[in-house]
């Protein structure tokens, strides 16, 4: 439950608009709700400043579902994360009509459902980079994930160290952000360059792209965390979504 839902449920209650009884009903289930098979943190948004999202990849379309419902009970924006188009499917089946406006994006795996206008609170854009066309589904769920969470984005692609000579281009972009993540397979060079070039936090995001020796992403993980450029930043392999999370909480205007 948004902060703005609590305190027009007790202005009602101050006003006469509503009763005490009705008040309690729309708490009951602030801190949580038991579905049984998940607990549906309705708490999440008041602590960290946005509602719960989803992690869709190994539940059942009926569980994500299930869960989709209960937060947009609430009027609550929705983001499920690493879902394939079989169970995309799948949970628009078990939702119905009622959720034709749930939007799924097969590049970024995302499903979301808009239920009230995305606020933008971010105090610039994030800027997301990718060093190759093979790393844009990681980007895409950073993208998806940033705009949900409230922040305008600036997308740079294909500007890898292979022909660096793109990326000096893209520098008056990298000058209106706030925060840039920087996407990168293979050897994964290219957050320490950007690092070198912008006064910005950096967010590197290794990605399993690339040949044998890559070893699925810890050839650029481990590069990324030995970066010579101070205040890279390193997520996990692939974690489009953690690195778009942490680049809201830099980028947030009340913070």
């Amino acid at each position: 439950m948004h902060p703005d839902k609590i305190r027009a449920v007790l202005e009602g209650v101050r006003d006469g608009r509503s009763s005490v009884e009705q008040a309690l009903g729309a708490l009951r289930d602030l801190p949580y709700e038991d579905l049984g098979f998940a607990r549906v943190d309705h708490h999440r948004a008041l602590r960290q400043g946005h509602a719960e999202v989803v992690l869709g990849q190994w539940k059942t379309g009926e569980q994500i579902a299930g869960i989709v419902r209960s937060i947009a009970e609430r009027s609550q924006n929705v983001l499920v994360t690493r879902v394939d188009v079989d169970k995309a499917r799948n949970v628009r089946a078990a939702l119905g009509a009622a959720f034709e406006d749930l939007r799924y994006d097969e590049s970024a795996r995302t499903l979301t459902l808009e239920r009230q206008a995305i606020e933008i609170r971010g105090r610039k854009p994030i800027a997301i980079v990718t060093a190759g066309t093979a790393d844009l589904p990681v980007a895409d769920e950073a993208a998806v994930t940033a705009r949900m969470l409230g922040n305008e984005v600036i997308r740079v692609t294909d500007v890898g160290v292979a022909g660096i000579h793109r990326l000096f281009d893209a520098r008056a972009s990298f000058e209106r952000a706030g925060v840039i993540i920087v996407v990168a397979g293979m050897e994964g060079a290219l957050p320490s360059v950007i690092g070198g070039l912008v006064t910005l936090p950096v967010i590197a995001v290794p990605t399993s792209v690339g040949y044998g020796a890559q070893f699925q992403g810890l050839a650029p993980l481990l590069t990324m965390l030995n970066s010579c450029a101070s205040g890279v930043l390193v997520v996990n392999i692939d974690n489009g979504f953690g690195a778009a999370f942490a680049a809201t909480q830099i980028n947030r205007r009340d913070t």
